[in-house]
C-alpha cells in the first residue's frame, strides 16, 4: 500500500498539464516498457520538444526482486527527412525497493531501497496510420545507496505505447 501512496503526487502532477501542451506528433501515451525494468509506461509532452514520462516496473530472479518507481523529463528533437522520428535526451530520478531471498537453510529475508538519478538517450517514433509509439532508450542509472550502489549502464528499454491524444 506504501507503494501506492507514492504515485499519486506523481500522477497528479501529470495531468495537471494535460490539457496545456500540443506535441509535434503526439501528445500522450500509455504502455509498456520491454527491458530493464518491464515497466507500465505513461507519456506526456508539455510542449512540441518537452516530455514527461512516468513508469513503475520490476525486475525478479531466483533469489530477489525489485520494483521502482521512475520520472524523467526529455527533451526530443526531430530527425529530419524522416517523419515522425525523434531523437531524445533527458534526465530523472527513482527510488528502488530491492527484495533478497538467501538460498541456505534458516537464512533470512533482506529488503532495501535505493535511489538513483538516471541519464536518457533514445529514439521515438510514432506511426502515421495508427495510434501507437514506439522507443528505444539507454538508461544509465547511478545509485547512491543500498543494493547496486554506484554506476549501471545496463537499463533501458524498447517502450510500446497507444497514443491516447
Amino acid at each position: 500500500m506504501k507503494k501506492h501512496v507514492l504515485l499519486i503526487p506523481l500522477f497528479a502532477f501529470i495531468f495537471c498539464f494535460s490539457n496545456s501542451a500540443e506535441a509535434q506528433n503526439y501528445q500522450t501515451a500509455l504502455g509498456a516498457r520491454l527491458g530493464y525494468p518491464l515497466a507500465i509506461s505513461f507519456k506526456h509532452f508539455l510542449n512540441e520538444n518537452s516530455a514527461i514520462e512516468a513508469y513503475v516496473g520490476t525486475r525478479w530472479y531466483s533469489t530477489y526482486r525489485w520494483t521502482n518507481i521512475s520520472g524523467a523529463y526529455l527533451y526530443h528533437k526531430p530527425i529530419a527527412g524522416l517523419d515522425g522520428l525523434q531523437w531524445y535526451v533527458g534526465g530523472g530520478a527513482s527510488a528502488y525497493f530491492w527484495g533478497f531471498k538467501n538460498t541456505f537453510p534458516g537464512a533470512e529475508r533482506y529488503n532495501n531501497t535505493t535511489i538513483g538519478i538516471q541519464g536518457y538517450l533514445g529514439l521515438d517514433y510514432k506511426f502515421d496510420d495508427v495510434p501507437i509509439n514506439i522507443s528505444l532508450d539507454w538508461v544509465p542509472t547511478y545509485f547512491f545507496n543500498g543494493f547496486g550502489n554506484g554506476f549501471g549502464a545496463g537499463y533501458g528499454s524498447l517502450a510500446v505505447r497507444y497514443v491516447l491524444k
